[in-house]
């Protein structure tokens, strides 16, 4: 790489004549040692206004990330060579230097490379031709002193010679950072020695070790990182397919064939010429996201967290448009970039195997190498596959489906150079082919295939061909959904979703999804299963209801893929309702007949059933880590139970009296104390209470019960495995403002509620059962955990806390929800329950919510019977079955008008001040 950086206009950016001029004139007037201040100073002022001309362009020209990276470097050079001149001429001037008194530096890392973000670290390297002389030692040592009064952040290290060799031999970071060597000031021969010095005795003879160990750490990285190029808080300088990936691309052409820049890597044959423009657009856009958070944070901050999204967008100019939020339109940018980033890396990547294998030595076993072989007209030879011709796709455009179905059924790769064609015809992809009978036959194939369906079909995306045959999937490529709970882009949730169904169907999941393993080999068409999950978000970011659009999308696609009329009405009806079963599951009271009969009718077939659950259950595990657990599988499951038994008997349906029967057998075959437990204490307990609580909570119930028959208050936690939470008993005498205190105090001991069941006993004792998990959705499990649980909870029901104060007081786990804006809903249904009036609350979750909408019911004169508490991501939907004082639905307009004023109210974040009064 050339040593001098040309910007335009430098001059503006920093003028090293001038700034040499004032020096001179202040050593003139104090002398070096007296006028060190006025130096520094005066160096300090021209930093400040080179950044903030440096700023300015990027203000002007918010795209122009290299602009800006080679700028912000200019400046650092000029004043490292300033720095130096004043030291050598003024501090230690050595009128007659000793050959040892030679001392170059070079910029390295990415500093090496030209390129700096407005608050990245100067990574700089002191050479010296033998060990360090007093003089080279002092003037480093000076350097460093005035570049630190700066408030610059330095890498540094002081090497002779043989050090720099012997260290980047024995260590890859050092030699990384040495390949990018740049010279910036000093004795110029000593850097040319240093870098034919570096190529010769470190260098040659270990290329393929360097890449091997180049790839390796960039697989660690990833692993880090997230392992996805589409993760929705991405880091632009370290994460999948960012910066980093394009400069590791850089540093493995640099090591083997001593390119001086990037644009070299097309004459070694490493890129084409087209690849290298996309090369640098990817990284003239990450630079400017780099550059524009350092700007705002002031600070070397490489992570496009949520908050820092919405800000970055609006500098790059990015604006709404239907359906498509400005934030969502550049992070589809900057994912379809990192898109970019991957496909080089492929290339590059194969390229340079071709490259090594052709360098292999021609022994006497050459003659025995493996035989070219042909498939279908492609030639296969050492795993790959390759398009016979360069006019091969041209002349017949399905082949560019047909050969990642051939890769897939062979278990081949696609060579580089076919990959290249692929991406350079796939243009060619128009109607007439997306309406080809044959192609989508293989489009089928690929997408049902019982081998690995995810990793054929992220391939199929990455090289352009899956948006271009199904454009409808080409809109949601890269498409991120700005919120909290969705970790992936659209097209990325998806073929992770398809690579789950197709473990599950292999039985790789069956500890994990137990019922989607039982009830996946059951369904009428695995087709439509397949097609329903390649579907289900197809219309995310358009204007309206996704679930409505995308059912309209599948009775256009349906028949297209070759499904019968019975299919592609499955498929309609799974795309419309496809988040029915998880809402119903998780904002529902599940013990409620009303909500299993409201439920079926939607579904009204066990196909249907089981199809929904299959694709409910990947759908949220494909959100991403963290969002499935043992508490929704549970709810799945109890669900699926409750309706599959109501659809194969119909209506004759278990009466109330025969459910509770069979409940109180099952407890009392647990066997022990059960059986005498159930006739002494259960007969205080109403028959809701025995459909609505699970076998081995009635018993942890049955024996608090028993022991506390004379306490006014008993608290019981446990770790409850099977649901993985924390499982919190109160028994208390009732009083209406239980509720919202015992909710209170659970916040204040660091817990989340998930569920709560709400139950009163026939001598009007309260029997509350809540699970609760950490902020992180882990349960409590040590003890020290679940007495501080206890004792908050007490403190809270004897009035001995304040519960909103130090809610309030208390920081939030999750102050990054803060990005977003979530408007409050209240909405009341007295349709779903036949005995009470159900009310959902839709918010911005944050710890005191759960606590203040309660303490707005008590408020308000209402009963709580149950509260399902649901979190997504920033999102709250609590849902609570309430009745007046008199056990009656709440149906007055007035009334209801009143209580959705408080519960809004509620909603909001109080201050410290309203808090206290």
């Amino acid at each position: 790489m050339s040593s001098v950086i040309r910007i335009p206009s430098p001059r503006s950016v920093i003028d090293r004549r001038e700034l040499v001029q004032t020096i001179e004139k202040l050593v003139d007037a104090y002398g070096a040692a007296k006028g060190r201040r006025y130096i520094v100073e005066t160096l300090r002022t021209a930093l400040a206004d080179g950044r903030e001309e440096i700023a300015r362009r990027l203000d002007a020209k918010p795209s122009a990330g290299h602009e800006v990276a080679e700028a912000q470097a200019f400046l650092t050079d000029q004043l490292i060579r300033v720095i130096h001149d004043h030291i050598v001429t003024n501090v230690y001037p050595a009128g007659n230097r000793s050959k040892g008194e030679r001392l170059t530096i070079m910029a390295v890392g990415g500093y090496g490379r030209g390129e700096m973000a407005p608050h990245s670290d100067v990574d700089i390297a002191f050479l010296t031709p033998i060990k360090q002389t007093p003089w080279c030692e002092q003037v480093i040592e000076a350097m460093l002193y005035f570049l630190w009064d700066l408030s610059l952040k330095i890498g540094h290290s002081s090497r002779s010679l043989d050090d720099m060799v012997r260290m980047s031999k024995s260590d890859l970071t050092i030699r990384t950072a040495m390949l990018e060597g740049r010279y910036v000031w000093g004795d110029q021969d000593l850097y040319e020695e240093a870098r034919a010095r570096f190529f010769k005795d470190v260098v040659s003879g270990t290329e393929r070790q360097f890449v091997v160990e180049k790839l390796a750490e960039r697989e660690e990285r990833h692993k880090r990182m997230g392992d996805s190029r589409y993760v929705v808080e991405p880091n632009v300088k370290e994460g999948k397919g960012s910066l980093r990936d394009l400069h590791a691309l850089y540093w493995i052409g640099k090591y083997i064939h001593k390119v001086r820049s990037p644009a070299e890597l097309v004459d070694v044959g490493l890129l084409t010429a087209k690849e290298y423009r996309s090369f640098r657009r990817a990284e003239n856009f990450f630079w400017a996201v780099r550059c524009h958070l350092h700007t705002i944070t002031r600070r070397a901050e490489d992570r496009l967290t949520f908050d820092l999204q919405r800000e970055v967008a609006a500098r790059m100019n990015f604006s709404d448009r239907p359906g498509k939020s400005a934030v969502e339109r550049f992070m589809q940018m900057f994912f379809l970039q990192a898109k970019v980033v991957g496909s080089l890396t492929g290339v590059f990547l194969a390229q340079l195997d071709e490259q090594f294998a052709k360098r292999q030595p021609r022994g006497l076993l050459a003659g025995f190498r493996a035989r070219e072989r042909l498939l279908k007209g492609y030639k296969v030879f050492g795993g790959r596959l390759r398009a016979p011709s360069d006019d091969w796709f041209e002349s017949d455009p399905v082949r560019m489906i047909e050969i990642f179905v051939l890769a897939e059924r062979e278990g081949l790769e696609i060579h580089p150079e076919t990959l290249r064609l692929i991406s350079r015809d796939a243009a060619l992809i128009k109607d007439d082919v997306r309406s080809d009978k044959r192609a989508n036959e293989l489009f089928m194939e690929l997408l049902t295939s019982r081998r690995n369906p995810e990793v054929a079909l992220r391939s199929f995306n990455e090289a352009g061909v899956f948006g271009r045959f199904v454009t409808e999937f080409g809109r949601v490529n890269a498409q991120m959904q700005f919120d909290m709970y969705h970790h992936y882009t659209v097209d990325e949730h998806t073929i992770r979703a398809i690579g789950l169904v197709s473990r599950i169907e292999k039985g790789e999941l069956k500890d994990d999804h137990p019922l989607a393993h039982e009830v996946i080999h059951k369904v009428r068409s695995r087709r439509a299963l397949y097609v329903s999950v390649l579907l289900h978000d197809i219309a995310k970011g358009r204007k309206g209801d996704h679930s409505v659009l995308g059912a309209e999308i599948a009775l256009k696609l349906c028949p297209r893929f070759g499904l019968d009329e019975e299919e592609t009405e499955l498929v309609s009806w799974l795309v419309r309702h496809h988040l029915l079963l998880s809402a119903t599951a998780m904002k529902r009271d599940l013990s409620d007949g009303k909500t299993i009969a409201d439920f079926v009718e939607v579904v009204q077939s066990v196909d249907r059933l089981r199809q929904l659950t299959v694709l409910t259950i990947v759908d949220i595990r494909a959100v991403g880590p963290g969002t499935w657990n043992s508490w929704k599988r549970q709810l799945i499951a109890t669900l699926y139970g409750a309706a599959e038994e109501r659809l194969r008997l119909g209506h004759a349906e278990f009466g109330r009296p025969k459910r509770v029967e069979a409940k109180k057998a099952q407890v009392e075959a647990m066997g022990g104390a059960y059986a005498a437990l159930v006739e002494k204490v259960g007969a205080i307990l109403g028959d809701a209470y025995w459909i609505a609580e699970p076998e081995d909570v009635i018993a942890r119930n049955l024996i608090q019960l028993d022991a506390s028959d004379d306490e006014p208050l008993s608290i019981s936690t446990e770790y409850y495995p099977a649901r993985g939470a924390t499982l919190v008993t109160v028994i208390a005498s009732d009083h209406p403002g239980l509720f919202y205190r015992i909710a209170g105090g659970i916040h204040l001991a660091g817990g989340n509620i998930i569920d709560a069941r709400i139950h009163t006993t026939r001598t009007g004792r309260a029997v509350d059962n809540f699970l609760v998990q950490d902020p992180l959705g882990r349960p409590f499990m040590e003890y020290g955990q679940l007495r501080r649980l206890e004792l908050t909870i007490e403190n809270a029901l004897a009035n001995r806390i304040k519960i909103l104060p130090q809610l309030v007081a208390k920081p939030d786990a999750r102050p990054r929800a803060d990005a977003f804006d979530v408007r409050p809903r209240v909405l009341f249904d007295n349709k779903a329950s036949n005995r009470f009036t159900v009310v959902e609350i839709n918010a911005r979750d944050r710890p005191a919510l759960l606590n203040r909408l309660a303490h707005a019911l008590f408020e308000s004169k209402l009963m709580v019977h149950s509260a399902h508490i649901a979190t997504y991501g920033e999102r709250a939907a609590d849902t609570f079955y309430v009745t007046d004082l008199l056990g009656e639905k709440i149906t007055a307009a007035p009334r209801i008008k009143a209580i959705e004023r408080r519960l809004l109210e509620a909603t909001s974040e109080p201050s410290l001040e309203e808090a206290v009064a």
